[in-house]
């Protein structure tokens, strides 16, 4: 295909004739071969009977020179006699000699036997003119003559077999010759047509890259600059005005570009003030946010569950130590990496809290395989996760509600699943959330304040990949799971000693 796009349109062309002739010849050819054919078949169709007619004319010549040679006893009657029978032997060499089931065939060889005692009863006859044995040269001559008249019965019985036989043969070979007539004209019809096709493939191929330039170049010299290129997909004498046309056209969209880029410079450095301002901003709130003294209230509640112990309160110590752990993982790793081991572990003290606050209605279940739990991760990826299937997911409905949480190793990357039989999620809920239209979450519902939009956008910027967080859902109370897919990295990911 590459030698043909670089050939020239003239030996395009002469090539495509000659192909075409080709095609015709070959196919003329062929139908001259299978017409012959057929013909010769149906020639050889009434030869058994012109055989059976040689034969029945062999066997006359014998039983006259015979009769001749009898009444005139010449040299030239006896010359006669045994060149008649070396006709008639070479006739009766052609019948079949076999026995057989078919009725045809032996009938033949009965005449083939029949002939053969014929023959020796003429020999004899001869032999008895010639000793001048007048009384056995008769009864010879008489035997020969009725076996002459029997043979001449058989045969005319064969012919008449043979001939209703090749009748039919004929008639299917008549009527396979008038399909084939059919059959030869058709494929002549499609040839033509496929030849005719060709031609066309083979004319637009040349002119429709014309007409699209001349199209092209009409509309540049309307003053339309934002044309598409010509598609260039030959190297003759079309591909090369192409190219030079595309060229020229490429040369004056450089500085098109170049003018473009230098305003959507401008354009970014007003985008990039803008999002400096709005990040300022976010700084302050957070400034303000951090006034409250981590330590005093770390303090506060070590106290608060020492009280309880003293006062014999497991439940309420346990409870606030679990506070504890909680408020000081968050305000300790909420800008470091974390090992999957405390991630779950910030999940369970989650969920212990949650329960005492909700009657333990809350039921979790988790599986991890054991070499995963010292992988670093962005911290703070699951709990929010978790808290999710907790307000959004299982909090409210009227059966049991539970939560599953499961991480393996999967294609060199982490698979964590973190699944709920909760209310389910809306294809256009899941849609939003992964797109970012959502809000986070708000601090007035009790939440932690870092919702799913959040941990998606630190997920991508930590991994730097787009698919790291999949939401599945099969509709309202079917449940919903999301799918986290963290690559192992060199830096970050490796595992460490638990």
């Amino acid at each position: 295909m590459g030698k043909w796009k670089s050939l020239s349109i003239r030996v395009k062309l002469t090539s495509a004739f000659l192909f075409t002739l080709l095609i015709l010849f070959f196919i003329n050819l062929f139908l001259y071969t299978s017409v012959n054919s057929m013909m010769g078949r149906i020639n050889e169709v009434y030869r058994s009977n012109s055989r059976l007619n040689e034969l029945s004319a062999a066997l006359e010549s014998v039983q006259n020179s015979m009769t001749e040679y009898l009444s005139v006893k010449s040299s030239d009657t006896l010359d006669t006699y045994y060149q008649s029978c070396q006709e008639l032997n070479r006739q009766i060499q052609r019948l079949n000699e076999e026995i057989c089931s078919n009725e045809m065939l032996m009938m033949e060889r009965n005449i083939r036997n029949m002939t053969l005692e014929y023959l020796d009863v003429t020999d004899e006859a001869m032999q008895a003119k010639r000793g001048r044995n007048i009384e056995r040269y008769g009864q010879r001559y008489e035997e020969a003559e009725l076996k002459f008249e029997y043979i001449n019965e058989w045969i005319y019985s064969l012919n008449n077999l043979r001939f209703e036989a090749n009748t039919e043969s004929y008639r299917t070979l008549v009527s396979a010759l008038q399909t084939f007539e059919s059959f030869s004209l058709a494929v002549l019809i499609l040839a033509g047509i496929a030849n005719g096709f060709l031609i066309y493939v083979l004319a637009r191929n040349i002119t429709g890259p014309l007409t699209v330039l001349a199209r092209t170049a009409d509309e540049v010299a309307r003053g339309k600059l934002d044309v598409e290129t010509v598609e260039v997909g030959s190297q003759d004498e079309v591909g090369i005005v192409a190219k030079a046309f595309n060229q020229m056209i490429e040369s004056i969209r450089i500085n098109l570009e170049r003018t473009k880029e230098n305003m959507e410079k401008e354009a970014a450095m007003k985008e990039k003030q803008l999002m400096m301002e709005s990040h300022l901003k976010d700084v302050q709130l957070k400034y303000l946010q951090a006034q409250i003294n981590p330590h005093f209230l770390f303090n506060t509640l070590n106290a608060g569950a020492q009280l309880a112990m003293l006062e014999g309160a497991e439940k309420t110590c346990l409870f606030v130590e679990n506070m504890a752990d909680f408020f000081r993982y968050n305000v300790k790793k909420i800008n470091q990496e974390a090992t999957l081991k405390e991630e779950l572990e910030l999940v369970d003290s989650y969920l212990y809290i949650m329960n005492v606050r909700f009657g333990g209605e809350i039921h979790f279940g988790s599986s991890v395989e054991e070499e995963l739990l010292g992988i670093k991760v962005p911290s703070m990826i699951l709990q929010p996760i978790v808290e999710n299937a907790v307000s959004y997911g299982i909090r409210g409905i009227e059966w049991e509600g539970w939560i599953l949480l499961t991480a393996k190793l999967e294609d060199e990357r982490i698979r964590i699943s973190i699944r709920d039989n909760g209310n389910g999620m809306s294809r256009e809920k899941i849609r939003e959330i992964m797109e970012g239209g959502t809000r986070e979450a708000d601090l007035s519902r009790n939440s932690t304040g870092i919702g799913l939009g959040n941990v998606i956008s630190r997920l991508r910027l930590y991994y730097n990949t787009e698919h790291v967080l999949e939401i599945r859902s099969e509709g309202q109370d079917k449940g919903t799971e999301v799918i986290l897919y963290l690559p192992v990295l060199e830096t970050g990911g490796k595992m460490d000693d638990v």
